[in-house]
């Protein structure tokens, strides 16, 4: 497939993803980190379902593929999607938009280790001691993380870790099959939401006080972010392949940004956008973006 059949659903992934974090925290001004979770992919798992029958596709008839589609579910909803919302009950969305951009990273690392299928270049270790280092400078290593908690940021750290192995399992295990991004992501974000229902159910509201911004932040994050943004997902990982497909968080920090800034007045240190830039120049560099001599 060329470039422009994957650049439109890039972009506009890119964006909807980098709203995100501005969702998650509106939806905890009334949900617990388990109700978030778990409400982003009940309404994604409805919009999904609504798409699907309108367009009539069929989910998967094989087991094996479920049982791979729940593994992407947990790694890619479920247990990402708790780890964000309990980090930012403590950090800015700023910076857990920031610290989403690791995620090529992780994924370039994954493959070199668990999917490896030759030898890492020395543009790709290059790429990422540069783009590790950025992480520090983002957190302020040298003042010892400053305010933020070490749990919140190794939750981050966690869930894009989790990010990492979902895009080559995805690529090796659940895009062979061929079967429409429609019905791969509507079972995956399915999945999520009942593996996710006990813990809802369990301890999913923080307090019955509904107002319009947090719920419709909820509805955005539900139907857009964990709905249609997967299909996206897998058209652009069937498309341009897994490295591509993760690439998509040097936008998300942006817009992460912006909107952080814009609508919840977030404070911003000067170390989080220039090691943000960092973090990307590294994963832009490891994925051969940009040129080394004699790399």
């Amino acid at each position: 497939m060329k470039e422009r059949t994957w650049l439109a659903p890039y972009i506009a992934l890119g964006t909807v993803w980098g709203c995100s974090f501005i969702f998650i925290k509106l939806g905890l001004g009334f949900l617990t980190p388990f109700g978030v979770a778990f409400g982003r992919t009940f309404l994604g798992a409805l919009a999904l379902l609504a798409i699907s029958r309108i367009k009539r596709i069929a989910l998967p008839k094989d087991r094996r593929i479920w049982v791979h589609l729940w593994v992407v579910s947990m790694l890619l909803n479920v247990v990402p999607g708790v780890l964000f919302a309990v980090a930012e009950t403590k950090v800015t969305s700023i910076l857990a938009g920031i610290i989403n951009a690791v995620t090529p990273l992780m994924t370039l690392l994954v493959m070199m280790t668990l999917f490896r299928e030759e030898k890492p270049k020395r543009y790709q270790v290059i790429g990422l001691l540069i783009g590790f280092a950025g992480i520090l400078i983002v957190l302020g290593a040298w003042n010892g993380l400053g305010a933020n908690p070490i749990l919140a940021i190794l939750a981050l750290l966690a869930a894009v870790t989790c990010y990492g192995f979902s895009f080559p399992y995805s690529r090796r295990y659940v895009l062979p099959h061929r079967l429409a991004p429609e019905a791969l992501a509507t079972t995956q974000v399915s999945l999520a939401a009942i593996t996710l229902l006990p813990l809802f159910i369990f301890d999913g509201v923080a307090k019955y006080q509904f107002r319009v911004g947090p719920v419709s932040a909820m509805l955005a994050l539900g139907i857009l972010g964990t709905g249609y943004a997967y299909i996206w997902n897998f058209q652009i990982l069937a498309a341009a392949g897994s490295a591509i497909a993760s690439s998509v968080t040097y936008v998300t920090p942006v817009v992460a940004v912006i909107v952080g800034v814009l609508f919840l007045s977030e404070p911003v240190t000067w170390n989080e956008p220039i090691g943000g830039a960092i973090v990307l120049i590294g994963a832009a560099i490891s994925q051969g973006r940009i040129r080394l001599s004699r790399a």
